[in-house]
């Protein structure tokens, strides 16, 4: 688990402390304009960005492979699709809590777009078995992309059916479309596990035969 520092702070002489006080009458004697205009320019931050939530087995991978593409802002690793709450890493490994691995995107709709994520999704997983992802098996594992309003689900269904009719594969896509549940993260330490742990991320991916499996499904990608 990362170890969090806390600053200690201490006791500024009094002439500082009247600087500090008067700093502070002066923050707060910010206009009602101000005020506005920085909570406008807050809200607009919010809407440039949009979220969306995939799975594709081990959170690790699907958040590295998110991570690479333009317009994707940051990814979270978490749980999704169960019912218990707040579920912990050991409850939704061992499968009893219905939940799937997930990864929720964050991105700039103004250079991205669902459709663009969509795409760029598929080639990160296998598609036709289902119930697992490379090495790991069982539910909690499973592909699936999660909608939350009815224009995402449509792209999504298209999406599908597009790689379906393609023919690449004669197989069945088993990937699964599901309505968007309550996204909770996992723990700290599976957050940016690729960067902050590089060296046993690469044999982990490379042990679970990831690359290798996708290499046979999709062509050489990398």
């Amino acid at each position: 688990m990362p170890i969090h520092q806390f600053a200690h702070f201490k006791r500024a002489p009094f002439v500082a402390a009247g600087l500090l006080f008067g700093a502070l009458l002066a923050v707060c004697g910010a206009t009602t304009a101000q005020a506005a205009k920085a909570l406008t320019h807050a809200n607009e931050g919010q809407a440039e960005q949009a979220v969306a939530v995939f799975a594709g087995g081990c959170f690790w991978c699907t958040e590295a492979d998110f991570d690479k593409l333009p317009g994707v802002l940051s990814t979270t690793s978490g749980y999704i699709g169960g019912s218990l709450e707040n579920p912990s890493y050991e409850q939704v490994s061992a499968g009893g809590s219905g939940h799937i691995e997930a990864v929720q995107v964050h991105f700039d709709p103004r250079k991205t777009s669902y459709a663009k994520l969509l795409e760029a999704y598929w080639p990160t997983i296998d598609p036709l078995t289902p119930n697992a992802q490379f090495c790991d098996h069982g539910s909690q594992y499973r592909s699936a992309i999660f909608y939350s309003t009815p224009e995402e689900k449509a792209q999504a269904d298209a999406s599908k059916a597009a790689l379906q009719a393609s023919g690449r594969f004669q197989q069945p896509i088993v990937t699964e479309l599901l309505p968007a549940t309550t996204f909770y993260p996992a723990e700290g330490y599976h957050q940016d596990y690729h960067q902050k742990n590089p060296l046993r991320y690469a044999y982990y991916r490379n042990g679970c035969g990831r690359d290798k499996r996708l290499e046979q499904l999709w062509g050489k990608q990398r």
